[in-house]
């Protein structure tokens, strides 16, 4: 202690000049600071540098979870099938015939699966009928019709002995019937559907409701909608709607008119609800076709009219195509008023592809005609717009463009139409589609070296076709007559996955367009195909439109239903996945049998479609047609089994490549193709839902808007169905699944042993994603069982708007997605809470439903909560209320570490324990609450290392001192809660309970008792911030000085005057006063005067007796030294501040920067005031000052600087004319001796007193001063009083030295001097009471000799001096008896 204030205090130092006599401090280390006392250990960082370091890698950038990476072989995975290349990328400019025509039926791409009769009533019906039966079925209703003279009727072909529904309401006979789509907003949401009614009169609109019954069958109800039209003569024959526009298109059989069927709900001003338009007809517009034919009979013979034969609207380009029977193909533009945009011939397509077709009777015959087209939607291809079918089986791929080459729309009607790609039809004979005739003509396919993919250009394999139907993503049907007269069905579909496979690699396409063709054989001729199911396309997009493959598991596979004229044939389009598990029953019958299918089945498609495939089928999803004509899923052991083999077996090896990565490891192994077919079996199952968002608004005519689910339960419960099934089967065989299985006891080398340790991570990371997903679902489903919007009332506005865009692989995968997933579970159990619900009921159903959004520890916090509402009820401040209260702060306690701490915007578990608990008074628990939470989630304690490495920027341990902080936040607030409460209630008339003080007290006994330095330092933070700095002063704890030490050291004034403060409050005065000192001789930013005041408070907290008993009194003296010291150097300072104030001498430039120096830079050195301010100044008064503090003793310096002082006063005084100048000289000197303590060495009388004499008599200034003038300067009653006796050796020095000027009269004066300082001397004594004259014998016998020998001089003594002197003899012989 001693040692530490010695070292504080600042000695002042000589001055800068070498003065005669003074002696120069050795240089040394600087004085340590006072603030310095608890920072004299190495810094934190300075110790544990190593172990900062390994902090920071410990928290440094999160490793990625097995999830997270299982998500992005997921992400990566769908990525590569919605990249599956557009029609255009297959379909170039050239031809093709390559064709693959099964010969083993698992290869056959469709199968028939199930023949409907018409019902007998409808036969008994039709045979009643007397001019005319039509009939035909509608796929989306799945209900067939029947046309009977004039009645209508309709029924549900998919049901046997189906309840007929009839429409006998008119008496005209039925031409055609058609099912379109009606306009928005026309009619009650309820009517889906209209069926078109063409007669021979007029063409009327019924509505058609369309209901589901319990077993998921359709019910349709129809309603006459009183919208009808005339169509009298114009036969009727064709009528097509737009699906997008509502719509409806008709023609006749007898021109080549295009009519449109126009409804509205309201009539207008000129026009009823319907109207009859003609686009191709303008004067005539309103005259009856069959009036025209009559008068063309009197013209003469005329050429008979173009029909149409077909007419379909592509929607997505708002187009209509018809085909007429002169070969012509038109394309209307489906503007407002429908215009005809371009027309061509057949030949005149023709003629534009003898670059690239030979000449060939299929396609230049005379007999060749188009039989049908088909669009391709805009969605299926860019360029491809359109397919014709000729009579003899090709397939024209027709480009129709607008200007520039630009895609067409009804504002860019097309402009060009041209043959982009023919495909000729099979060889006809098997032997031809494996090896090249000399016979035939064949040419290569386009872009393809002679003898590569040879195509027929002359086979009559589909020669007499009459109709073909083609469907999204290629389905095609051609319907051609044989020779017996009757009809056979040639269907194709493309291979997907050999198409998008080449053997190389499953991201490089083989740019073929490969199809499989299969003939499926009728009972009875074709009347019309649809496809029945929903559109199979895997995006909106050209890009990915065909992958049949991604969607194979959405649904069963495309169903396309063939009316005939005895029935209707449905079949169905095998999946991959079918085949498969077909290949696995009815294996080939060559040589090698199944293991040949398989290796057939890697070549084409590839080991990681395989091993997806085959793990598909183990999983139970291929499906065949059973005896019942059924779907029905193949679960035979015997095949699910080879499957389960083929997965195991063909699944390839990972592999590692070590110049992959520059840190090698696994990072460098490519997992196998095993893995990327489980990652692409996982992808597809989830593609529906991956992206989706978890909910959308519906809107209810009687509640508004709704939230509802977006994906349909039964989907959800088939995905999670089917993933359970996936688990199940990787649990079961993971001890022969490499990857899964333990560690391998027959490694060959460490790249083996990396690459399976790379395996094994990959294939645990989707196993997890696979148990993540399930669970997930399952939290959906228990999610969309409540209702939703009083679930999201409970969240706060923005994680209620995070709910609504939540997705499911934001909720599968991410942090953020469980985390909101959580709020959800904590609403629900809340809000079944409210309800009246146990929270232990609600929480175990969740925990046992999806356990990880609900976990032991979140049953746990529900238990809490619901603790703590239920002290609410009791009454908080009951007995029973606090008990339950204590035993929820238990709750919250053991889950500390995975509490939500919560913000001003966002709810958290914290945030509610620490309301409720206010709410209830229970302050102490939520303070031990908030600092329990702070210490277990920061359990490594890398915020106290971030605080005492003075919290480095870019940081990681950040983080950790962010959350305490969030955690001490509402420590603070609580603080704030108490004390506003308290103060509330001391200011009421009835005064502070005795309850709510001690409910203040045992809060702040909480924070008291805490001894974290991270909360002490951040609450003492917030008190300074609060100006509740008072508060510091009670605390009796080390850590308070110890903290304010460490602020005041970082130059925080408030803090060390609140540090000295704290010391006086506990009355340890001598560390005050060391404070004090510190901050007078600190770097703190005070003016000289406040520094002088804290020198003047120190030097009376150091004077103060001590309290403590090891407070030595050397230490305080010690102390109180140097507090004198810098005081006089302070002063001295202060003296020189005012001098330069009043100054003249400086300039106006000059004199602030001096102020300035002097006063707001600190209390300077004692040399640096000597020799830049008082010396240079000539303040000799100030000089001798410093002298006096610096302990110089030079005689010259202080005899120079008192005689330039005296000789400056007299100079003011004379100039001044105020008073004499003896006078203001004698009161100069008096005050500057009492300055300095007429101190031998700067006040010497030997020098001072002949100094004065001397001015007196030399001065012309000084002339007529008062005889004994100088003498009286020293004498009593001056505020000197310089003893008598100290100055009789110096004048009788002086008077017997005969120097000038004393000599001759002038020596008198000094005689005369001596005479008048014995006097007093005399009287001194006297009035002393001394029993001799001047207080002894010796000093009496030594003036009474010194007045004789001044009598006895001859010029000694003047006549006033000669008569005194001869009194003090006379008085001295009397009282002494001589």
């Amino acid at each position: 202690m001693d040692e530490r204030r010695r070292s504080m205090a600042a000695t002042p130092a000589t001055p800068q000049r070498q003065l005669p006599g003074s002696y120069f401090n050795t240089p040394g280390p600087p004085p340590r600071s006072i603030f310095d006392q608890y920072n004299q250990q190495p810094t934190r960082t300075q110790q544990q540098q190593p172990q900062s370091q390994q902090s920071s890698s410990q928290v440094g950038g999160p490793q990625i979870s097995n999830i997270e990476r299982a998500a992005a072989q997921i992400n990566a995975t769908l990525r590569t099938e919605a990249s599956y290349p557009e029609l255009d990328v297959y379909i170039t400019q050239g031809v093709s015939g390559d064709y693959e025509l099964p010969t083993n039926p698992a290869w056959n791409p469709y199968q028939p699966l199930k023949w409907h009769d018409f019902p007998a009533r409808i036969l008994e019906q039709a045979n009643l009928g007397s001019v005319t039966t039509k009939m035909g079925f509608f796929a989306p209703l799945r209900h067939a019709w029947a046309a009977v003279d004039n009645c209508l009727y309709l029924w549900d072909y998919t049901v046997p002995n189906p309840e007929l529904i009839g429409f006998e309401e008119q008496r005209n006979t039925i031409e055609s019937v058609a099912l379109v789509k009606p306009r928005k907003g026309v009619f009650v949401a309820d009517i889906t559907h209209l069926l078109v009614v063409a007669t021979t009169a007029e063409m009327l609109l019924l509505g058609v409701a369309v209901q589901k019954t319990e077993t998921g069958a359709k019910t349709i109800a129809l309603y006459n909608t009183q919208m009808s039209i005339p169509t009298r003569g114009l036969g009727v024959r064709h009528i097509e709607g737009s699906a997008r526009s509502g719509r409806i298109f008709f023609a006749g059989s007898f021109t080549e008119d295009l009519y449109e069927f126009r409804y509205q709900q309201q009539e207008g001003w000129f026009s009823g609800k319907t109207q009859r338009v003609c686009h191709t007809k303008s004067g005539l517009r309103l005259v009856e076709a069959a009036s025209v034919r009559s008068l063309t009979g009197y013209i003469g013979q005329q050429q008979k009219p173009a029909t149409f034969v077909q007419m379909v609207v592509d929607d997505t380009r708002e187009q209509l195509y018809t085909l007429n029977d002169r070969n012509e193909i038109k394309v209307w533009s489906l503007k407002e008023n429908v215009s005809l945009a371009l027309t061509r011939t057949f030949q005149a397509l023709m003629t534009k592809v003898n670059h690239f077709v030979p000449q060939t009777d299929l396609l230049s015959a005379r007999s060749t005609t188009l039989v049908s087209l088909s669009p391709v939607p805009a969605t299926e291809g860019r360029a491809v717009s359109l397919i014709a079918t000729t009579n003899t089986g090709c397939r024209l791929y027709l480009s129709v463009l607008a200007v520039g080459g630009s895609e067409t729309t009804a504002q860019r009607p097309p402009t060009s139409m041209e043959v982009k790609h023919i495909r000729f039809p099979p060889p006809e004979t098997e032997t031809a589609s494996r090896q090249p005739s000399n016979n035939s003509s064949e040419v290569a396919r386009y872009g393809q070296p002679s003898g590569a993919g040879m195509v027929d250009t002359s086979s009559r394999y589909l020669y007499r076709t009459d109709m073909a139907y083609r469907f999204p993503p290629g389905f095609f049907f051609a319907f051609v007559q044989d020779s017996q007269g009757g009809e056979k069905m040639f269907c194709t579909a493309p291979d997907t996955a050999r198409m998008y496979y080449d053997g190389s690699s499953p991201t490089h396409p083989s740019m073929r367009l490969s199809e499989f063709g299969q003939h499926i054989p009728l009972n009875g001729p074709m009347t019309s195909v649809q496809l029945i199911s929903e559109d199979p396309s895997a995006t909106s997009t050209p890009l990915g439109f065909g992958n049949e493959l991604a969607v194979q598991y959405d649904s069963p596979g495309a169903e396309i239903g063939i009316l005939t004229s005895n029935g209707i044939q449905t079949i169905r389009r095998r999946r991959l996945v079918d085949i498969f598990a077909s290949l696995m029953r009815y294996a080939s019958q060559d040589s090698e049998g199944l293991q040949g299918d398989i290796k057939r089945f890697i070549r084409l498609y590839g080991r990681s479609e395989t091993a997806a495939t085959a793990l598909a089928v183990a999983c139970s999803k291929g499906v065949d047609v059973s005896g019942e004509s059924r779907v029905a899923s193949v679960s035979e052991p015997h095949i699910l089994e080879k499957a389960r083999s083929v997965f195991i077996d063909q699944g390839g090896k990972p592999e590692y490549n070590a110049n992959a990565n520059v840190d090698g490891g696994i990072d460098s192994v490519r997992p196998s193709a095993r893995h990327d077919g489980l990652a692409l079996y996982i992808s597809r199952l989830v593609r529906s839902i991956w992206r989706a968002p978890l909910m959308s608004e519906q809107l209810d005519l009687t509640t508004g808007l709704k939230l509802v689910s977006s994906i349909p339960k039964p989907t959800l419960t088939r995905i999670q169905g089917d993933l359970e099934q996936l688990g199940k089967f990787l649990e079961s065989n993971k001890g022969v699944i490499d990857g899964l299985s333990g560690p391998q006891s027959r490694l060959g080398s460490r790249q083996e042993e990396i690459a399976l340790q790379g395996e094994h991570r990959a294939m645990t990371s989707l196993v997890a994603l696979i148990s993540s997903i399930t669970e997930g679902i399952s939290f959906v489903n228990v999610l969309f069982e409540e209702r939703l919007e009083d679930v999201l009332a409970l969240l706060s506005e923005d994680t209620k708007q995070k709910v609504k865009q939540l997705t499911y692989e934001t909720l599968f995968t991410s942090a953020v997605g469980r985390e909101l997933a959580k709020e959800l579970v904590k609403a629900i159990v809340n809000r079944n809470i409210a309800t009246g619900s146990s929270v232990e009921t609600v929480a175990e159903a969740l925990k046992r439903r999806c356990g990880n959004f609900c976990s032991a520890d979140d049953v746990t916090i529900f238990k809490a909560q619901e603790l703590v509402k239920r002290a609410g009820q009791a009454g908080p401040q009951t007995e029973s209320g606090r008990l339950l209260l204590n035993e929820s702060l238990t709750h919250f306690k053991h889950v500390a570490s995975i509490l939500t701490i919560g913000g001003d915007d966002s709810e958290g578990h914290l945030k509610w324990a620490v309301l409720h608990y206010s709410d209830t008074k229970f302050y102490a628990g939520a303070l031990q609450l908030c600092l329990n939470v702070a210490d277990a989630q920061d359990s490594s304690r890398l915020a106290l290392g971030y605080l005492r490495d003075e919290k480095p920027e870019n940081d990681p341990r950040k983080a950790a001192f962010d959350l305490r902080q969030s955690c001490y936040h509402f420590v603070f607030a609580i603080i704030e809660h108490v004390d506003n409460t308290t103060s509330a209630a001391e200011q009421s008339p009835a005064g502070l309970s005795n309850l709510d003080a001690k409910l203040r007290d045992e809060a702040y006994d909480v924070i008291a008792s805490n001894e974290d330095f991270v909360f002490q330092t951040s609450l003492y933070d917030w008190y300074l911030e609060t100006a509740r700095q008072d508060r510091l002063l009670e605390i009796p704890s080390p850590s308070v000085p110890k903290y304010l030490s460490q602020k005041a050291a970082a130059l925080d004034l408030p803090a060390a005057n609140l540090l000295w403060r704290y010391y006086i409050h506990n009355n340890d005065y001598l560390e005050a006063a060391a404070v004090q000192l510190q901050l007078a001789q600190g770097l703190f930013p005070l003016s000289l005067e406040q520094r002088v005041e804290y020198l003047s408070r120190a030097r009376t907290n150091a004077s103060t007796r001590p309290s403590l008993l090891f407070q030595s009194r050397q230490s305080k003296q010690s102390l109180l030294r140097q507090i004198d010291d810098l005081l006089e150097v302070s002063n001295i300072q202060d003296d020189l501040l005012q001098r330069f104030k009043a100054d003249p001498r400086l300039s106006a430039d000059r004199r602030p920067m001096i102020l300035d120096a002097l006063s707001n830079h600190g209390i300077l050195s004692i040399d640096e005031l000597f020799n830049k301010y008082a010396d240079q100044a000539s303040y000799q008064d100030l000089c001798l000052q410093i002298y006096q503090v610096a302990d110089h003793r030079n005689p010259a310096d202080i005899r120079a600087s008192w005689s330039a002082y005296i000789a400056a006063e007299t100079a003011t005084a004379a100039a001044a004319q105020e008073v004499q100048p003896w006078d203001h000289v004698a009161n100069a000197v008096q005050e500057l001796g009492l300055k300095l303590g007429v101190s031998d060495s700067t006040f010497p009388l030997r020098d001072l007193l002949p100094l004065l004499l001397r001015h007196a008599l030399l001065d012309p200034s000084m002339s007529g001063c008062p005889e004994h003038w100088a003498v009286e300067i020293f004498l009593p009653p001056s505020p000197l009083s310089i003893a008598p006796e100290a100055l009789v050796p110096i004048l009788e020095q002086l008077y017997y030295s005969n120097e000038h000027p004393f000599v001759g009269a002038e020596r008198r004066g000094v005689a005369g001097d001596v005479v008048h300082v014995l006097a007093a001397w005399m009287e001194e004594s006297l009035r002393r009471g001394d029993r001799v004259p001047f207080g002894g014998e010796a000093e009496m016998e030594g003036a009474v000799d010194l007045l004789r020998r001044l009598l006895g001089a001859r010029d000694g003594l003047s006549r006033a001096a000669r008569g005194e002197a001869e009194e003090i003899l006379g008085r001295v012989t009397r009282l002494s008896g001589r």
